[in-house]
């Protein structure tokens, strides 16, 4: 794989790295695909106990990949929604993977990063780190990510921030019921370990049923919300405000919007 990584110890616990470092670890079409395998890789392996999702270098996840961006800028409707489907599957077959997902989160979540985090069953992140749903800016809107993400917050906590743009730190994050544990960048380790060692001692094929049943019992994400938030993006994508704000975005100018 070449924007991943995966490293699985004797214990059973596997790494899964996003590694486009010099990218701020941004997905593209690659990306997106090569996280969908190793999330059937690493949910069908019996000796993977639990999986902790990170991301090499300063950041996390920067979102959306510029030249991926561009490239749905030129696209017609139809493959812009091929294209958000790919995204919200990703994330739909992480959400259920069998095994536990932990993600460690040592830099900054900007955009699609949040939809990310928000498919992980634990977030611990350093105390440091800024979190921001980047798309209306844009004259976007975090569609494809939009159910996973709602679903994390649920509808009030998500208003504060799903609209806005606005950054907010670690310590809202946990307010918001983005992230469990916000804690010094030199604690991360330990604190990871906390949530990540009780599953070792755990039978599997019991926390798989349970992570299942949690799903069912939460007003899971549905088919049907996938379609309706990728409908959303496509309509968006064909708007003034979003072919000016993406231009914009390209060109290094400020929107008329902007304040």
């Amino acid at each position: 794989m070449q924007t991943i990584r995966i490293e699985t110890d004797a214990r059973g616990v596997a790494d899964l790295w996003l590694a486009r470092p010099e990218k701020h670890n941004a997905m593209d079409g690659a990306m997106i695909a090569e996280l969908t395998e190793a999330a059937g890789i690493l949910g069908a392996d019996p000796a993977v106990r639990a999986v902790v999702l990170r991301g090499e270098g300063r950041s996390f996840c920067a979102g959306g990949d510029l030249t991926w961006m561009q490239a749905q800028m030129e696209a017609d409707r139809a493959q812009r929604m091929v294209e958000a489907r790919k995204l919200a599957d990703m994330l739909g077959a992480l959400d259920r993977m069998p095994k536990p997902l932990v993600a460690a989160v040592t830099g900054n979540v900007f955009g699609g990063g949040l939809g990310l985090v928000s498919v992980c069953d634990t977030v611990v992140a350093a105390d440091h780190v800024r979190f921001a749903l980047t798309e209306t800016r844009l004259g976007l809107i975090p569609a494809a990510i939009g159910p996973y993400v709602v679903s994390r917050l649920g509808g009030p906590r998500a208003r504060r921030v799903f609209m806005s743009s606005r950054a907010f730190g670690a310590k809202e994050a946990v307010a918001l019921g983005l992230v469990a544990r916000a804690v010094p960048a030199d604690d991360l380790e330990g604190a990871v370990a906390t949530e990540v060692d009780p599953y070792l001692s755990c039978a599997p094929g019991a926390v798989a049923t349970a992570k299942a049943l949690v799903a069912s019992l939460s007003g899971a994400v549905t088919p049907a919300m996938v379609d309706i938030s990728v409908d959303a993006l496509a309509d968006r994508w064909e708007t003034e405000e979003a072919r000016t704000g993406v231009a914009c975005f390209f060109d290094k100018t400020p929107p008329p919007w902007a304040g």
